[in-house]
């Protein structure tokens, strides 16, 4: 009885040794972050950033990590070379002042063997926020061409732009926002 009971410990603890995060860098190609609102009732409008760094540390046996992504708010684009101009302004991102968002995490959330949402802190114009990004679609494989493992997500949650001190024209132009991040990452 003893012999088996060493064995299992024996083999749990390899296990547990093989459980090792892996890093995975964000391919910014392919990681352009959007947001849309609505649009004085109109319509929903819908926007991207074409500029995001950042890093993914994930260790999915032991179902925990890290997420830490930069956002280029100048990189914004609605478009409209006009547009950009203005949402750029000091009503809105204030990028002069504030050139970067930020979405830092240590929490993610697995439903088996499934991410599920990841909570963090999300600063945009030098205010940070908790929210939840819900995990829509969540892979990790072998990149065909890359020939490098790589892991690929969409996320999304919805704030109130009231809340980072960007509020002009609400409720005409919607407070809240839908953020939908879609995001790949090569393994370092």
């Amino acid at each position: 009885m003893k012999r088996i009971t060493l064995l299992t410990l024996a083999a749990l603890f390899s296990t547990a040794a093989l459980a090792t995060p892996e890093t995975y860098l964000i391919d910014s190609t392919h990681t352009l972050p959007r947001f849309s609102y609505s649009h004085f009732g109109y319509s929903t409008q819908l926007s991207r950033f074409d500029k995001a760094t950042g890093k993914i540390v994930l260790d999915r046996q032991a179902k925990s990590g890290s997420v830490d992504v930069t956002i280029a708010t100048t990189s914004v684009d609605t478009g409209s070379p006009l547009f950009n101009e203005h949402i750029q302004g000091k009503d809105f991102l204030d990028t002069a002042t504030y050139p970067t968002a930020t979405f830092t995490s240590n929490t993610l959330k697995f439903e088996g063997e499934t991410l599920v949402a990841v909570d963090g802190i999300l600063t945009l114009k030098g205010i940070s926020k908790p929210v939840t990004l819900a995990v829509t679609s969540f892979q990790c494989m072998p990149h065909p061409m890359l020939k490098k493992d790589a892991c690929g997500a969409n996320a999304t949650t919805v704030v109130k732009r009231s809340d980072f001190n960007m509020g002009k024209y609400a409720p005409h132009v919607g407070d809240e926002v839908t953020l939908t991040i879609p995001v790949e990452a090569v393994k370092e």
